[in-house]
């Protein structure tokens, strides 16, 4: 799996996976990146640290 903000890929047991409730899966590789999409509402191609 990668992570939907910065595409790295996700080693197994880590991790986090919402589900919103239209049943889209989103899944982070750290808290960092689900703050910055969902709390934030943040675009990851405006970041340097992301490999959008």
């Amino acid at each position: 799996m990668k992570c939907l903000f910065c595409s790295r890929d996700i080693e197994s047991g880590t991790g986090k996976s919402v589900i919103q409730n239209n049943g889209k899966v989103l899944n982070f590789c750290s808290n960092k990146c689900e703050k910055n999409r969902l709390k934030l509402n943040r675009d990851s191609r405006n970041f340097k640290w992301t490999r959008n």
